[in-house]
Formats: C-alpha cells, structure tokens, sequence
C-alpha cells in the first residue's frame, strides 16, 4: 500500500499494536489504580514528590546496574592484548588557588549579610501587605525570609568568588606559558 504523492519505492508502513500479555495489563491497572487513589489521598502535590522520589531511586538502580555491566565488560588491560597501549608519565602540576586552603575574605560575610537583610525585610513586607499575617507570624517569616535570603547570598558569592579566581588563574597560566603541553601522535 503506498500513498500517491509517495514515489513507488518509498512504502507507507502502518505501526503494528504493541504486544500486551494480560499479566503486563493487569500490572500497567493496578499501576494507575493505585497512582489515583495516591492522588486522591495525598493531593497531586503529594503525588507528584512521591513520584519525584520513586523516580530517583529508580534512576539511581538503573544506573548503577548499567555502570556495573559497563564496568564488568571494560577490558583495562589493553596492553596484555597488544592495543597500542602506551603509558605516558604526567608531569606534576603545582596546586591551584582553589585547591589550597584560603581565608574566605570579606567579600562573602557581607553577601551573606546583605542577603539576609533584603531577605528578612522583603519577607516582612510581604506579609504585612499581602496577607493579614500578624506582626509576630510576620516577623518569624522574615526570619525565615532571612536565612534564605542569606542562604542565596552565600551562594551567590561562593560562586562570584570561584569564578573570579578561576579566570584569574587561567589568564595568569595563559600569560606565564605554563599551559599543559598539546599530545600529538
């Protein structure tokens, strides 16, 4: 059966039903049956961080199954077999900055401070304005708020601090010449 626009050669191919066994079916039922009842139950949000977490374990299994059997069939003596193997000796690299232990300096205290104070006060307006919270549940919200707000400081210069060092290293390697030799073969 071929459509007519289609030249001759190219046949159109209606997909075949999925093979179903019965056992299959009743397990892909009860599957749903109880994914329903868990979400009349819990609500969907329930629901859905239940399946957050099965999923994560399942992922975790899958891939440590398939990192064993990746694992088990890796041949890590390819000079046994005559591969062409060649050991090559790597010269040792002096320690980078942000493999030495540092003082953190003054840059993350302040983000952490300024952080938790726009946290706390943004926290505290909200809920003054936007809900009729009282001035103590107001209050414990912007504490709340706070330690967020400080939180996402924290790691706002963490990160402005790792990448400023990174690049600060990588134009001084750049600058001194000591970049790591290119391997030809």
């Amino acid at each position: 059966m071929t459509a007519r626009w289609l030249p001759r050669f190219v046949p159109v191919l209606s997909p075949a039903p999925l093979p179903m066994r019965l056992s299959t079916f009743f397990w892909l039922a009860t599957g749903l049956a109880i994914a329903f009842a868990a979400i009349n139950w819990l609500g969907l949000a329930g629901w859905l961080a239940a399946a957050v977490v099965a999923g994560s374990i399942a992922m975790h299994v899958a891939g440590n199954a398939i990192g064993t059997r990746m694992q088990e069939t890796t041949d890590r003596d390819l000079a046994r077999r005559g591969g062409g193997f060649e050991s090559a000796e790597i010269p040792a690299t002096p320690p980078t900055h942000l493999e030495r232990r540092s003082r953190i300096g003054l840059l993350l205290p302040v983000s952490v401070t300024i952080g938790g104070l726009i946290g706390s006060s943004a926290g505290v307006i909200a809920l003054r304005l936007l809900t009729s919270a009282s001035l103590a549940g107001a209050l414990l919200g912007g504490l709340s708020c706070g330690v967020l707000g400080g939180l996402f400081g924290f790691l706002m210069a963490s990160f402005v601090d790792i990448l400023r060092t990174s690049v600060r290293e990588a134009l001084e390697a750049e600058r001194n010449g000591l970049e790591h030799p290119k391997q030809g073969r």
